[in-house]
């Protein structure tokens, strides 16, 4: 193992822009927030990571081959990512005047897991952060995983509260309307940068 943790400053210094940025994880989990409020984003959030955390862990184990965006396979990911994506945005686009009503159910701990296995540049910072920081051992991957993993969850904490924020400056029914067509833009968005990345 590294010696008193030695790499972990270098590696909450190389992972903070990546998490903290506006990605389209982040983004899509503050129009979650806005939509459905911080509570609802629970369980999706713990899909999504637990989800990060066995990925990260195999790959740093070296048990998986992260392509590096021209094999079919990346193709696939973007491609089906992008359509769920749209998907949901179309969902928030068409909400009506209401940001959170029992109709609108919000997603679950599986949406959140297959949100990240069809997210191709979370593959990509994965194989970065290896690159980066190689791993002599098990626990070192288990350590990398873990940290990156916690980090990302902070962070898209910290998005669902602006997105639940956000809701609270659009209570009257126009502006309520007009939030969730924007929140739909943003999610039309996040699908289009998840198909070119």
């Amino acid at each position: 193992m590294y010696d008193n943790f030695s790499m972990l400053p270098p590696l909450l210094l190389f992972l903070f822009p990546l998490a903290y940025s506006p990605g389209p994880g982040n983004l899509f989990f503050a129009a979650l927030g806005a939509r459905h409020g911080l509570r609802a984003t629970v369980l999706p959030t713990l899909g999504y990571h637990g989800a990060t955390f066995a990925i990260t862990l195999v790959a740093g184990l070296g048990a998986m081959r992260l392509s590096g965006g021209d094999q079919p396979l990346d193709m696939w990911l973007k491609l089906a990512g992008s359509v769920y994506i749209l998907h949901l945005a179309w969902k928030q686009a068409t909400t009506g005047p209401q940001l959170a009503t029992a109709q609108a159910r919000p997603m679950g701990l599986i949406g959140g897991a297959l949100l990240l296995v069809l997210n191709p540049k979370a593959y990509a910072i994965i194989a970065l952060i290896f690159s980066q920081f190689p791993v002599p051992g098990p626990a070192e991957a288990a350590l990398i995983s873990l940290i990156f993993t916690l980090n990302n969850m902070l962070a898209f904490f910290v998005w669902s509260l602006v997105g639940e924020a956000l809701s609270r400056l659009f209570r009257n029914p126009g502006a309520a309307v007009w939030l969730n067509r924007s929140l739909g833009g943003v999610l039309v968005a996040v699908a289009i940068w998840m198909l070119r990345a």
